[in-house]
C-alpha cells in the first residue's frame, strides 16, 4: 500500500523515497559523472595521442561488459528461472517491439528511418548496463545474468526476423 508521509514521495514497503535521496543518488551515480564530465570536456580539444588513447580504451568496453556478464553466467539457473526468463526475452525480443511498430506505424502515422531504427533498436538484446544496475539494487542477480547472457544470442537470431519484416514497410 502506498501513502504520502510527510517529506517523502511515497512509502513502498516501509521504504520512504524522498528528492533529496533520489538526487544524491544521480549526482553519486559514476555514470552520470561521467556523463557531466563529457559534456564540460566537449568544446575542449584533446591531444591527437590522448583522443587515440580513449578510442583505444572505448573499445574494450563491450568485451570486458560481455565477459563480465558471461563470467556471472550460470546456465544451472535456469531451472528454477526458465518462466521468469521466457516471459521476459519474449517480451524484451518480441512483444515490446511489436508495441513499438503499432504505436510509432498505427497511432503516430510514423515511416522510413524513423520507424525502422526506433523498431529494431527497441527490438535489441538486453542492455548490459541497465542489468548492471539492476544486479547493483539485487534485483535477482542470476536472472538479470541470464537475460542477458541467454538475451543477446537469442537477438543475433531475432534480430534478422524484425529486418526483415521492417523492410516490407
Amino acid at each position: 500500500m502506498c501513502s504520502q508521509p510527510s517529506g517523502g514521495l511515497a512509502l513502498i514497503s516501509g521504504h520512504s523515497i524522498n528528492a533529496k535521496t533520489v538526487i544524491r543518488k544521480i549526482v553519486l551515480f559514476v555514470p552520470f559523472q561521467a556523463f557531466v564530465l563529457a559534456l564540460l570536456l566537449m568544446p575542449f580539444e584533446y591531444p591527437i595521442w590522448l583522443d587515440e588513447l580513449l578510442k583505444r580504451l572505448g573499445a574494450t568496453l563491450v568485451p570486458i561488459a560481455l565477459v563480465s556478464v558471461g563470467y556471472q553466467l550460470q546456465l544451472s539457473h535456469v531451472r528454477g528461472k526458465a518462466y521468469a526468463l521466457t516471459v521476459g526475452l519474449v517480451f524484451k525480443l518480441a512483444v515490446a517491439p511489436a508495441l513499438i511498430l503499432l504505436l510509432f506505424a498505427g497511432v503516430l502515422g510514423a515511416e522510413g528511418p524513423v520507424l525502422s531504427v526506433t523498431v529494431f533498436e527497441a527490438a535489441m538484446g538486453p542492455m548490459i548496463g541497465a542489468s548492471i544496475v539492476a544486479i547493483d539494487h539485487e534485483l535477482d542477480p542470476p536472472l538479470l545474468t541470464l537475460m542477458v547472457g541467454v538475451g543477446i544470442p537469442l537477438s543475433f537470431l531475432t534480430l534478422p526476423v524484425w529486418w526483415h519484416l521492417l523492410s516490407f514497410l
